[in-house]
């Protein structure tokens, strides 16, 4: 358990790319929509360990991002939960995890390949 703590990318495992997402990544570029534009912080969606918790993710997204200064402002977890599955005719479960939606301060931004 100390291990975890010490290493930023034990807790923080990978970047959650998806249209949802990428969607929050861009409000702070969204004009269309007056209610949008006040978004001018982005948010980033991240996979992380199940037993991390807001404080420990906040750090670790600081310590991994340090280069660039990156300030987190909030951080809200989501533990998605398993859910049924067929292959093949076989019964099976998905795998359960926890995201974080990441606030960053404005101006910052994490460059996503």
């Amino acid at each position: 358990m100390a291990t975890r703590k010490n290493d930023p990318f034990a807790i923080i495992k990978h970047l959650h790319v998806t249209e949802k997402s990428k969607v929050l990544q861009e409000l702070k570029n969204a004009s269309s929509n007056p209610s949008v534009k006040r978004c001018e912080s982005p948010k980033y969606v991240f996979i992380v360990d199940k037993t991390a918790n807001k404080q420990e993710i906040k750090q670790a997204v600081e310590e991994i991002y340090k280069e660039k200064n990156i300030k987190v402002m909030k951080v809200n977890t989501i533990q998605v939960k398993s859910k049924a599955r067929r292959v093949r005719g076989r019964e099976g479960m998905t795998a359960s995890f926890k995201k974080a939606v990441v606030t960053l301060d404005v101006g910052d931004s994490i460059e996503v390949v």
